[in-house]
């Protein structure tokens, strides 16, 4: 154990210290990544034998993930868009990983067993899309999801097709689709209960997360 932390702790400090040649984004991600394999080793070792490599490993890929910020143009938009959705039903947060999240519910997102978007949505997305426009370092990724009426033959690709929709209609308004990442979930992830109708309208929902890159 003693020497896992001396290891992890040393590969730490070289890597702060040693990477006069990397960016910011890639030193805070190679410094997030020493931190986690450090963090994955201490938990796997005390998993058992053999654990602790595994354990740095996936940490590792954890600690690499933190690279978003939370910058004042972020916040900015964070308020725009709760003024935008006020009354509509959309959530609109921060994550723990500083990405902004708005959590839009099927009343006004899309129609029962339909991929296209509602009028009501459209003005919330162009809303969405100017502030994408006006942030070039930022990230998006959108996520589909259906309730479990019906199976997976048919959940699976409309979600899919719903988060699809969502990304076309940003693109249509200027933002590049290379910075939109698309999926579908299908009923997996309910938040609600299937059991009543209104936790099914619930489930019945699309997430926006949007990340600004370091750097």
């Amino acid at each position: 154990m003693r020497k896992i932390l001396l290891v992890g702790t040393a590969a730490v400090v070289l890597l702060s210290t040693g990477c006069a040649d990397m960016s910011d984004t890639q030193r805070r991600t190679a410094i997030g990544a020493g931190a986690g394999a450090l963090g994955g080793a201490v938990i796997g070792s005390m998993a058992g034998s053999g654990n602790a490599g595994k354990g740095a490993v996936i940490g590792a890929g954890v600690g690499a993930l933190g690279t978003y910020i939370w910058s004042q143009h972020m916040e900015k938009q964070k308020q725009e868009m709760q003024a935008a959705t006020q009354g509509t039903g959309v959530t609109v947060s921060q994550t723990a990983d500083n990405q902004l999240k708005l959590d839009i519910p099927s009343d006004i997102s899309f129609a029962t067993n339909r991929a296209d978007i509602q009028p009501s949505l459209r003005p919330i997305l162009d809303r969405f899309a100017d502030g994408l426009r006006n942030n070039p370092n930022s990230d998006v990724r959108i996520i589909g999801h259906t309730d479990s009426t019906g199976s997976d033959a048919i959940n699976n690709p409309l979600s899919l097709e719903r988060a699809e929709s969502t990304r076309n209609y940003l693109t249509e308004r200027g933002v590049s689709g290379a910075r939109i990442q698309v999926e579908g979930r299908g009923s997996r992830e309910p938040i609600a209960s299937n059991d009543t109708a209104d936790g099914r309208a619930r489930n019945r929902r699309v997430e926006i997360f949007m990340g600004q890159r370091q750097g």
